[in-house]
């Protein structure tokens, strides 16, 4: 019986650890802190993206402001409605951020 409540205890433990995959709280001093933020909302944007694509909804695209926040979030919502491959929204999220932080990387050694 002790041996069967360690064990749920344990068990709950590690759940709380294993809950989900979301970044924890970021700390303004960090230098990267602007970057992380933006490619979570760009990943957002690109579960969004794919959500309305598999309603068969029209792309809904940012006005281009000469920023690289709306270039990058067109240029990850165009290509998830060009891509079959991205079929499941963990596929979408993935992409998303993978790609924000690529793009995000070049475009801040570019300057």
């Amino acid at each position: 019986m002790k041996r069967l409540g360690f064990t749920l205890l344990a068990m709950l433990a590690v759940s709380g650890a294993w809950a989900h995959g979301h970044s924890g709280p970021i700390d303004d001093s960090m230098p990267d802190a602007q970057k992380i933020r933006f490619c979570e909302r760009v990943r957002d944007h690109a579960l969004q993206a794919f959500y309305n694509r598999e309603r068969g909804q029209k792309m809904r695209l940012f006005d281009e402001d000469g920023s690289d926040g709306a270039r990058i979030t067109n240029h990850i919502i165009k290509r998830i409605y060009e891509e079959p491959q991205i079929s499941s929204p963990k596929k979408a999220e993935t992409f998303g951020r993978a790609t924000c932080n690529e793009m995000m990387s070049s475009s801040t050694a570019s300057e």
